[in-house]
């Protein structure tokens, strides 16, 4: 048992503090953090694409030293996964943070000389170091959503990340108390046990403009906070910043958090001070803390730190019912019937179907026939059921089980497009299909299989 899940199994409030792994720097790892006790969380890719591995960077640090490695699945496969989960293995790492991870910054999106960057979702690397057995695995949930599709969406892979096997969960860094204390809630109304921890910072205005400038993914900065920052830089109040980050730290121990996730403080200089505000406030109750929070922001109605937020157009849900039915008859008549499966099963065992010609032309005719209604790619194995034929190829980092946590009000982190997961949430109120996206654990596609007719790969295998 890691030291970590002692603490969970003790309740014992606990604070993990985030280090970019670097190969010229080394920092000194406190052991605690104003009595909470500190593990160190090592991000994966943070800065740079080829940024250090880091279960590389982890053998830096004495081995008492308890670790969270990170594992972000931008540009890999699950052979890579399987290959770190040796690798972590043999280092005796057992805390992982799997992450699907942001927009890997030499992204490809197929078109031209270079293929497509793959991202391997957290779903699947849950199951397959659940498999491997001997980890404590961590899963992300960002809650900071605001239009009820992409929150719900949210909501729906975290149901399937507990059902694979995570073990506990650390949220998405944000400022909205609300927000936290529904994840917490949640967890407590759907019977889960796992424990969650809040990801913290103390958020200087270089920071929020920082993150506003570079469109840091599923991070909410709205220009209330903004304002405040800079009142306070302009008038020399900026520990406020880490008054700001105790008083969360507190208030999301008093409403049953197991810990935080701490980023940016990473310093000796940094955490002192942080640690005083925590002492000198930690004897307030879970109202003052919130009393003194809202003061510090200068909230009046409370809405001042979530976004705004436009519905959308009912006439496009129409349509995408509309499209669902449809298509949901062609899938009952093709894939469902007995018959069917028994002629399709008979027809493509031929040998025929094994020369290059006809497994050319079989994949283009499958093409052509999805590729214009639902964006079909040809990945192989076709999960257009489990995503109410919402081709997972067209989320451009070809998640099927859910939606990363880089969305902004139902649009893509990517920014040209609204995020799919969004679009299949809506849908699946309207077709009453909400335990589909909930339950319905979708296999990762292997490389291998991709470029080949999911038809011919379906039938053969009934």
């Amino acid at each position: 048992m890691s030291q970590l899940s002692q603490y969970f199994a003790q309740n014992q409030f606990c604070c993990l503090v985030e280090y970019l792994p670097s190969k010229q720097e080394m920092l000194p790892v406190a052991t605690q953090l104003a009595g909470f006790p500190v593990c160190m969380t090592l991000s994966d890719r943070v800065r740079s694409d080829d940024d250090i591995a880091p279960l590389i960077a982890a053998q830096s640090y004495p081995q008492q030293i308890e670790k969270v490695v990170h594992y972000a699945g931008k540009g890999r496969d699950i052979h890579d996964f399987n290959l770190f989960l040796t690798q972590a293995k043999q280092h005796g790492q057992q805390n992982l943070l799997l992450l699907t991870g942001d927009k890997l910054k030499q992204h490809h999106d197929g078109r031209g000389s270079h293929a497509r960057t793959r991202y391997l979702e957290s779903v699947n690397a849950v199951i397959a170091a659940k498999q491997q057995g001997g980890f404590h695995i961590g899963v992300a949930l960002n809650p900071f959503k605001y239009s009820q599709a992409e929150k719900q969406a949210q909501y729906l892979k975290l149901h399937k990340k507990l059902q694979a096997g995570a073990d506990y969960i650390i949220t998405q860094l944000g400022f909205d108390l609300v927000a936290l204390k529904q994840a917490h809630e949640f967890l407590i109304e759907e019977n889960y046990t796992q424990k969650i921890l809040a990801c913290v910072m103390p958020l200087t205005l270089a920071r929020a403009k920082f993150m506003l400038k570079h469109n840091v993914a599923g991070i909410v900065i709205t220009p209330h906070m903004l304002e405040v920052l800079a009142q306070e830089h302009d008038s020399d109040q900026t520990e406020n910043t880490y008054l700001r980050c105790a008083l969360q730290i507190l208030i999301c121990q008093h409403i049953g958090y197991a810990g935080v996730h701490l980023s940016a403080c990473h310093k000796a200089d940094e955490q002192a001070i942080l640690t005083g505000y925590i002492e000198q406030y930690r004897h307030l109750d879970l109202k003052q803390c919130q009393q003194l929070w809202a003061q510090l922001w200068q909230l009046k109605t409370g809405n001042e730190l979530r976004p705004a937020v436009v519905e959308k157009s009912k006439l496009r849900n129409l349509q995408q019912k509309v499209k669902y039915q449809f298509l949901d008859t062609i899938h009952s008549t093709m894939f469902n019937s007995s018959l069917v499966k028994g002629l399709g099963a008979y027809i493509f065992s031929a040998n025929f179907w094994n020369k290059a010609l006809a497994a050319k032309l079989l994949l283009q005719a499958e093409y052509l026939s999805k590729h214009f209604i639902v964006g079909c790619e040809s990945c192989g194995q076709c999960r257009l059921a489990e995503t109410l034929y919402i081709c997972p190829e067209t989320c451009p980092k070809g998640l099927a089980n859910g939606p990363c946590g880089g969305t902004h009000l139902d649009r893509c982190e990517f920014g040209d497009r609204e995020c799919i997961h969004s679009v299949k949430a809506r849908l699946a109120e309207e077709v009453d299909q909400i335990q589909v996206l909930k339950k319905q654990l979708i296999p990762t596609v292997p490389i291998e299989v991709r470029g080949t007719s999911s038809w011919k790969n379906w039938y053969v295998k009934q």
